[in-house]
């Protein structure tokens, strides 16, 4: 049933309740460790419910994803994954096979609002203090983008064997904890997500909890 590899997985079965801005910022977090995202296409007409397509550059990247992803839960729902029937207009353009599309709202893509970066210089090298703290079970995660929530950590981290829960600092977004069995599992979670973009400007900074 699957249709040839190529740069676009289609993924159906997603759950409906979710709004379309959070479904895509979930996939991205979810997807992107599979390799370089070009772009995520999720529609809320009738006819796309539940659906989504996720755009990589790379085939290997998409086949990657489609074998560690398939009937993932996702906000509480197995996903259902195959590869998408033809080349996204992206990869088409990139190949050289683009033909023009009836209307595409312009303007739509181009939305990166340059942020001024202040007081960049503070924050790195961790300070001392929380890198230093002894290997145990709760690992705790700084310089999350504003829009993290439960969900998309718990996704993230629900990979890794030995995962408990994850709980987020009342008024802070840029903090949150996540709890396993036993350090063993807490510092291969670390290792692995280590720096992982969960948005494509920001990288998390993990390290082990102070007792």
């Amino acid at each position: 049933m699957d249709t040839r590899p190529n740069h676009s997985v289609y993924i159906n079965n997603l759950n409906e309740k979710i709004k379309k801005d959070d479904l895509k910022k979930s996939l991205y977090a979810i997807f992107s460790q599979f390799g370089q995202i070009l772009d995520i296409v999720a529609m809320k007409t009738l006819k796309m419910r539940g659906q989504a397509f996720v755009i990589f550059k790379e085939i290997s990247a998409a086949t990657n994803a489609l074998r560690s992803m398939q009937g993932f839960p996702f906000y509480d729902k197995p996903m259902r994954i195959g590869y998408s029937k033809s080349d996204s207009d992206i990869i088409a353009k990139m190949k050289g096979t683009f033909t023009e599309r009836p209307k595409k709202a312009p303007g739509e893509l181009k939305k990166k609002s340059k942020k001024p970066k202040t007081g960049g210089g503070g924050g790195v090298g961790g300070q001392g203090g929380v890198d230093n703290a002894p290997p145990n079970q709760i690992l705790f995660l700084t310089n999350l983008p504003t829009e993290t929530n439960e969900m998309m950590l718990s996704m993230l981290f629900n990979q890794f064997p030995g995962f408990k829960e994850v709980r987020l600092v009342p008024g802070r977004h840029d903090i949150a904890f996540v709890e396993f069995e036993n350090e063993m599992q807490s510092a291969a979670a670390r290792d692995a997500l280590q720096g992982f973009k969960i948005t494509p400007t920001t990288a998390m900074k993990i390290s082990f909890a102070k007792k």
